[in-house]
């Protein structure tokens, strides 16, 4: 399936990839809690999925399909090529990481070589992998890996500027619950300002400037 809030970017890779025999599109996504509803649904052998879009990014949706137990195998493809982004990616449980400036060709190498059982990472970030294993343990580590979760997907909708009240309702928790995520994470980063948080969020690539 494939997972882009941009419907012109699934109708060119849906086309590209059904060229290629015994490979079919089942469903399509354009936000990130729609991606994971389907995943369920549908069951695809492959998810391939854009690493930023709204309510939920491909990361978190990845962490969240992984742990669900799915068999879906997750393919990140973005246009992010930086160890951040890439480490992030992987440690949510992705199986493949290609990015938007590689040849076509790799795309359909990454989706054989996950639906296999492998892993794929574009060779133009393969050498992040390896800066990453010779880094100390810790070294790098970005500054959201001290939220959790659901904190991590209250900071994105903040940053996305939805109201507690919109929160609660994406989330199906009470307001009281959701102000109580934003009061940690606030208090996780040191901040006091939802601009501050929104500054976080763009810098760290949870959202999009």
């Amino acid at each position: 399936m494939l997972a882009d809030d941009h419907a012109l970017v699934r109708d060119v890779l849906r086309k590209y990839i059904e060229e290629r025999p015994g490979l079919r599109i089942v469903a399509e996504a354009s936000e990130g809690r729609e991606l994971v509803e389907a995943v369920q649904t549908h069951r695809p052998d492959v998810a391939i999925v854009d690493l930023w879009m709204p309510g939920l990014s491909g990361a978190d949706a990845a962490r969240q399909i992984t742990q669900s137990g799915s068999s879906t195998r997750v393919l990140i493809l973005t246009m992010h090529e930086d160890l951040v982004h890439v480490r992030d990616a992987l440690r949510a449980g992705a199986a493949g990481y290609v990015v938007k400036t590689a040849p076509a060709r790799q795309l359909l190498d990454a989706i054989e070589a996950v639906s296999r059982g492998n892993f794929y990472v574009s060779p133009s970030v393969s050498h992040h992998l390896v800066q990453s294993v010779r880094a100390e343990d810790g070294a790098g580590s970005t500054l959201l890996s001290v939220l959790t979760p659901r904190e991590r997907e209250v900071m994105q909708l903040i940053a996305e500027g939805l109201s507690a009240k919109e929160i609660a309702t994406k989330l199906g928790v009470s307001i009281k619950t959701a102000e109580a995520h934003r009061a940690r994470l606030m208090a996780k980063l040191g901040v006091r300002k939802a601009s501050l948080l929104v500054r976080i969020a763009i810098r760290e690539g949870l959202v999009e400037s």
